[in-house]
């Protein structure tokens, strides 16, 4: 399968609500995802992985045109993801910045 995935710059920046802290984070770079390969990296996460990511995404869907809040762990997962499956590396996902994804 011949699978492309990438990271996307924003020419003005994107708000994904945080209900945890109760305001917008505002994100300038993010990656679109499909709603099945979404919820496959969610089944690789550890325990801990999994708890972080709803700490940051509480209560969020997981469908067609839902944002969410990226985060470290979930940056590396999405990396691993990719790169083991499709033999894609995205390389700046795993740079510590700050991201958003949006599942399509």
């Amino acid at each position: 399968m011949n699978k492309h995935i990438e990271m996307i710059l924003e020419a003005s920046p994107v708000n994904v609500s945080h209900d945890t802290y109760r305001r917008e984070c505002r994100y300038t770079r993010g990656i679109h995802i499909e709603e099945q390969e979404f919820l496959a990296i969610l089944n690789t996460m550890s325990h801990d992985s999994r708890l972080y990511f709803d700490f940051h995404n509480p209560r969020k869907e997981f469908k067609k045109g839902t944002y969410l809040n990226g985060h470290s762990g979930l940056a590396y997962n999405i990396y691993e993801y990719y790169k083991q499956n499709y033999n894609i590396e995205i390389s700046e996902l795993i740079n510590g910045k700050d991201f958003y994804v949006k599942i399509v």
